[in-house]
């Protein structure tokens, strides 16, 4: 039996590294997603089913090649969450998201990694387009789309989280693209 090794490019930002998911970022995640916070993003949800959703992400690069990266502060060190590149089986399109932790909110930090996670959608993999899937009532989430160019083109009916918008992404060729 073969084992499965990673390659998943380290991004650096101003203030930013993203780098591979690792069961270090467990702590973090499972607290925040304890919370109401998380609401938004698939939560409140237990320990165990936030470990699985890690697990996901992490076996995501092995099956598409590309994923969610961890987010840490340059200057701390801190865990901040996770953005990246995300299209698991039965998703509409090829997503760019993000999740902070709450202390990580409001700070620009989603705006600046998720810039960085199309700049890699876009310049290494070739997508021609993406969207971000943002629920209705995240305001927040809307923000961040917007800085970085979006713009909400419909509704989905998503099977387990209901109605979401679809925000699409400028394409790569986009003159003045966020």
């Amino acid at each position: 039996m073969s084992a499965i090794t990673l390659d998943i490019p380290v991004i650096e930002t101003e203030r930013l590294i993203l780098r591979a998911p690792s069961e270090a970022d467990f702590a973090a995640e499972a607290a925040f997603f304890e919370t109401d916070a998380s609401r938004f993003v698939g939560g409140p949800r237990r320990p165990d089913q936030t470990w699985r959703s890690l697990a996901g992400m992490i076996g995501h690069w092995v099956i598409r090649g590309y994923g969610f990266w961890s987010v840490d502060s340059k200057e701390t060190g801190a865990y901040l969450g996770h953005v990246g590149l995300w299209n698991p089986y039965g998703w509409p399109e090829p997503e760019i998201g993000w999740t902070l932790m709450t202390n990580a909110t409001g700070q620009g930090y989603a705006t600046e990694a998720g810039r960085a996670a199309r700049a890699h959608a876009y310049e290494v993999l070739g997508w021609p387009t993406a969207i971000s899937l943002i629920d209705p009532a995240n305001d927040a989430s809307k923000a961040v789309a917007a800085r970085l160019g979006a713009a909400f083109e419909s509704n989905y009916d998503h099977p387990e989280f209901g109605r979401m918008e679809i925000w699409r992404h400028r394409a790569p060729a986009s003159e003045g693209m966020a």
